[in-house]
């Protein structure tokens, strides 16, 4: 989507400038009808209450999904570190020579989920080498079979492997693509648009100040746009997941690894 190519401080600005500008251009017609004498008597303020309830509500409802997406990222990361751990453990289920190559590549697949922390330019080829990496070891699953061996003690390394690609396949679904709509931010900001334009438009009719006004609420609205964005995106801006869990599971097969 093109919103999440706008960097966060440039969707802050642009955001300000469409709440501040809207407010102002409601401002312009409402003192243009206070002049003329003209639409005093509509129920202005009933209306802008109105329309700031829906657009409270539309704030909340969209905010509710990123709040909910980022808190599906934390518990899928949680969910996956145990995962590895646990297939790490019963790797050692499996024949002398495949336990330790699986073990190489579980520490592998640790790696290339750390080393991409801080590099977002490394996540479409670290989905790749993730991708051959379930490959190689699903690969070694199978391999043992072939060799008539009892499948029992395999068969529970094997339901850990499971897990791991299951719930890798579900991290890069919550987090990278299910996202907020682009349907709803065109919604949020047609509303915005006219809200804004409406508080304008009452400071005119009622002959009030609004610059100072204007840019308050247009710098305290923008806030919450951004930190709405800020929690949709999955590897940029100052609210992210902590990988500690990651680099913790890191650091602990690695001493495992011959």
């Amino acid at each position: 989507m093109f919103i999440e190519q706008i960097p966060l401080w440039f969707f802050y600005a642009v955001s300000v400038g469409i709440v501040f500008s809207s407010v102002l251009v409601g401002f312009w017609l409402g003192s243009i009808l206070r002049r003329n004498n003209r639409g005093s008597d509509a129920p202005v303020g009933t209306i802008v209450g109105s329309m700031l309830g829906l657009l409270a509500f539309i704030l909340a409802f969209t905010f509710g999904m990123a709040a909910s997406r980022f808190d599906a990222r934390k518990q899928l990361l949680l969910d996956e570190t145990n995962a590895i751990g646990t297939a790490f453990l019963r790797a050692d289920f499996l024949p002398a020579v495949q336990c330790n190559e699986t073990k190489k590549l579980l520490l592998k697949y640790v790696n290339i989920r750390t080393g991409m922390v801080g590099h977002p330019d490394k996540l479409a080829q670290a989905l790749i080498d993730s991708d051959k990496l379930h490959a190689q070891l699903w690969a070694q699953v199978s391999g043992i079979q072939q060799l008539g061996i009892n499948p029992v003690l395999p068969g529970l390394y094997a339901q850990a492997l499971n897990d791991v690609i299951d719930f890798h396949s579900k991290r890069v679904t919550v987090g990278y693509q299910y996202r907020i709509p682009g349907s709803f931010w065109m919604a949020l900001y047609f509303v915005t648009i006219l809200t804004m334009g409406m508080v304008g438009y009452d400071f005119g009719i009622n002959g009030r100040g609004v610059i100072a006004v204007s840019l308050i609420l247009a710098l305290a609205f923008s806030a919450i746009i951004v930190l709405i964005e800020d929690l949709d995106r999955p590897t940029e801006g100052m609210l992210k997941v902590s990988q500690q869990p990651m680099f913790e599971l890191q650091e602990k097969i690695s001493k495992g690894v011959e």
